[in-house]
């Protein structure tokens, strides 16, 4: 084919007409009439084609050029073999011991190259395996330590207040944060496989912690009983990513979807920010529940009692100063280390000015007391004998599923920037293990941030180095610097959660969905509304029943689409998309778009087929359908239903005297028209494609349907 032919094809798909919007298809879908400009779009050039019924020097001009020899009509009826008399295909039972076959034959593998090896060296091989570390570190050097270190004490100035601030959203003491700072990130370290992302507590983590666990025990009447279930939720959280990582259940995380991740974050945003107005406004009363009505209710009640300004003005102050060095960062790149020290030095100056002033006197609300010391033990804390037990475990299947879908969403946006690949695996594996042992060293749970983990890669790290750096930066503050946290006010901790926010509403996101995909959207703002609404569970669990909506949908959704023969080629396809496929006259060949041929669809696929027909025979009685070709080529299973109806479609055909023939059925289709008989019924019209179904109709009569018993 010569380069101007190849451009003008490549102009068909680029320039094909709009697809119809979501309320046509529904409108469609209800069995409301459709014109037949609307269903059949005007037929292109038939000069190649005429009546089937005109004399047979006619007939020569419509055979578009096919070879009507003898052996062509042999190797018609040989192809035709092909597809009735294929082997039978494998049952349910079959396909599952294959899928375990296949896995024990992998594990088998890696066993035998093991056993092949000195003993040593298989050990080195499967601490490799688990411990990337191994193979990362033989080629670290100096040069890309200095470029760590730089990264690592980067990110533990941003790390060091956010991890406090992230505590007090999670309803716990503010070391705590700074214990899930330490012992998460260093073993990350060892275990993970992406080089950028920086391990510690975030912000739709700790928000989600307390808006479930606080309805099994309140913090505020029992803080000890509270932190010991957040903990206890922890363990469970690693016990089912490491458990995802080992039996490779990885899919399950991509049960929320992209769309509903994005909508939840978004909502999780503005309930995080609702939430720090008790610190920013001092409120002392504040709602245990987390939609944004009981939030705004409890500020508009505070308004008409006794605060202070003093936090709103102090902590409004330093919010300025952090989005302000956050725009001079972004617009000039040799200050890419102002945004990430900007919350600490709003730390330090702030805690000096309340120093300074005694504003704690005055009604500045202070943290105080910071217990100070390396990560106590945590295990007699872990309650498996607590009556909520389930309920907790259930907190950390969702929180499991959640912190997997944000860290392995950041680590996968970065490391496609460097131009290598993470193994989803492995890293379950990583962050499941560092939080089973996290909750056994008083840390909740940790995963990827994405706003630290930019930091990091904009302070050019090299390696998971940079998270050890930052733990023990964070060692060293929790040694020495903790009581210089006392005067530190949280009208700023909520200022520097506020300044994060920014990024968890992605609005170009949301337009990009809207624009792309309808039902995605759908999901979008329903988790979005669930959050804001609702509760974060609420929100989850109503985008997820979106999203299989959406999968149930479109895998039987009634869609039907009638095709024509594009010109200079043998590719039969959609004429609403392709407007220049020329239809052939006297047959309409129909494609079932849905994966599934089944009960929910199968009707409306038989009335839309009956209704086209009755159409087209209205428009024009010269061009009367002698042949209904069904392309089954998207059809991955049909069930008794499904057949049922293509029996009652062929004894409507037959009324009209039009004959059917089915093209392309996948493997279980087929095997399953064959147990039922209805290969029979249709005189075994069954064709590997298309176009030998149309080639067989003009070069040899098919069996009459009046033999074919129905």
């Amino acid at each position: 084919m010569g380069s101007s032919e190849h451009s003008e094809e490549a102009n068909w798909v680029l320039h094909t007409p709009r697809l119809p919007g979501l309320w046509r298809e529904f409108t469609e879908a209800s069995g409301e009439e459709i014109s037949p400009k609307d269903t059949l779009p005007a037929p292109g050039s038939t000069k190649h084609f005429k009546k089937s019924s005109t004399a047979s020097s006619a007939i020569d001009e419509e055979r578009l050029d096919i070879d009507l020899d003898l052996e062509k009509n042999s190797s018609l009826v040989e192809r035709t073999q092909w597809v009735l008399n294929g082997p039978e295909p494998p049952g349910l039972w079959h396909e599952l011991m294959d899928s375990l076959r296949e896995t024990i034959s992998c594990c088998r593998k890696k066993y035998s190259s093991l056993k092949n090896q000195p003993t040593l060296k298989s050990a080195v091989s499967v601490q490799q395996e688990i411990f990337p570390i191994l193979v990362w570190g033989r080629s670290y050097n100096m040069s890309k330590f200095k470029h760590d270190l730089m990264a690592g004490l980067t990110i533990a100035s941003l790390c060091i207040p956010q991890s406090i601030g992230y505590a007090t959203l999670a309803k716990l003491d503010p070391q705590y944060g700074l214990y899930t700072s330490v012992v998460p990130p260093l073993i990350y370290a060892v275990m993970g496989t992406s080089r950028e992302i920086a391990i510690g507590p975030v912000a739709v983590v700790s928000l989600l912690l307390p808006s479930m666990i606080q309805k099994l025990q309140d913090p505020e009447a029992d803080p000890i009983a509270y932190t010991k279930l957040v903990l206890t939720a922890t363990f469970f959280t690693g016990i089912f990513q490491a458990a995802f990582g080992l039996f490779r259940l990885g899919f399950l995380v991509d049960f929320l979807s992209h769309a509903a991740i994005v909508g939840f974050v978004a909502g999780a945003a503005i309930i995080i920010g609702l939430q720090q107005l008790k610190g920013l406004l001092g409120i002392t009363h504040f709602p245990t529940n987390t939609d944004v009505i009981s939030v705004i209710e409890a500020v508009w009640t505070s308004f008409h009692h006794p605060w202070s300004p003093h936090n709103f003005f102090l902590g409004c102050s330093f919010l300025c100063f952090i989005l302000m060095s956050r725009f001079l960062g972004k617009k000039k790149k040799k200050l890419f280390w102002l945004p990430a020290v900007a919350p600490l030095l709003s730390v330090i100056l702030s805690t000096l000015i309340v120093y300074l002033t005694r504003g704690d006197k005055h009604g500045i609300n202070i943290v105080k007391h910071v217990k100070d010391g390396l990560n106590p033990s945590s295990v007699n804390l872990l309650q498996f004998n607590s009556p909520y037990v389930g309920a907790v475990a259930k907190v950390g299947l969702i929180v499991a599923l959640v912190a997997l879908a944000e860290a392995i969403a950041v680590g996968r946006s970065f490391s496609t920037m460097k131009g290598y690949h993470i193994d989803g695996n492995k890293e379950m594996m990583a962050m499941g293990f560092m939080n089973v042992v996290g909750s056994c060293t008083s840390c909740y749970v940790a995963t990827g941030s994405f706003s630290r983990t930019a930091v990091n890669f904009s302070a050019g790290c090299e390696t998971p180095v940079s998270n050890v750096v930052m733990a023990f930066t964070v060692i060293i503050s929790l040694q020495l610097l903790t009581k210089l946290l006392y005067y530190t006010p949280t009208a700023i901790l909520a200022s520097i959660i506020l300044s994060a926010l920014s990024g968890l509403i992605n609005l170009s996101e949301v337009y990009k969905i809207w624009k792309v995909d309808k039902l995605d959207f759908l999901a979008c703002i329903g988790a979005f509304f669930g959050v804001l609404f609702a509760s974060m569970e609420i929100g989850l669990l109503v985008a997820v029943i979106i999203s299989f909506t959406k999968i149930i949908l479109i895998s039987i959704g009634p869609g039907t689409e009638t095709l024509g023969k594009l010109p200079r080629t043998d590719m039969f396809c959609d004429t609403a998309q392709y407007p220049m496929a020329v239809k052939i006259p006297g047959i309409m060949i129909i494609r079932v778009k849905s994966a599934l041929f089944c009960f929910a669809n199968a009707n409306f696929v038989r009335e839309r087929i009956v209704r086209w027909i009755t159409a087209k025979k209205g428009e024009d009685t010269k061009e009367a359908i002698q042949l209904v070709i069904l392309d089954m080529s998207n059809l991955i299973n049909i069930d008794t239903s499904g057949i049922a109806t293509l029996e009652e479609l062929q004894k409507n055909l037959i009324s009209e005297g039009i004959e059917l023939a089915v093209a392309n059925p996948r493997w279980l289709v087929i095997h399953k028209l064959k147990l039922s008989n209805f290969v029979e019924k249709i005189g075994g019209r069954v064709f590997v494609t298309v176009g030998e179904a149309v080639d067989a109709r003009f070069t040899e009569k098919l069996p009459p349907p009046a033999n074919a018993s129905c």
